[in-house]
């Protein structure tokens, strides 16, 4: 069965955020002065194949421990979901 995992990296709580710390000043000036805080992470969506579920979890988790995330500084959270199999592309129309 194909997975669609959606990976959502933050820096961990205790690392300082300067690109956060941007956005908010940024958005302060634009009028959002309700904006407490801001911290900016990454979005990594992965099409998985796999036996089962927990399997294919797994699996992302060893993606995010090798390669995707900085285990010093990053956490991440992995939402998993059945995957849409593509659509097949339409007939073409009669000439």
């Amino acid at each position: 069965m194909r997975y669609l995992a959606e990976v959502v990296i933050s820096l961990k709580p205790v690392v300082n955020d300067p690109q956060g710390l941007t956005v908010r000043a940024g958005l302060h000036q634009l009028g959002f002065a309700e904006v407490s805080e801001v911290r900016v992470g990454k979005h990594i969506s992965v099409e998985v194949d796999g036996d089962s579920e927990a399997g294919a979890r797994q699996r992302v988790a060893e993606m995010c421990e090798k390669l995707l995330r900085n285990p010093v500084i990053e956490d991440y959270r992995i939402e998993l979901r059945p995957s849409r199999e593509a659509s097949p592309a339409p007939a073409a129309p009669p000439a």
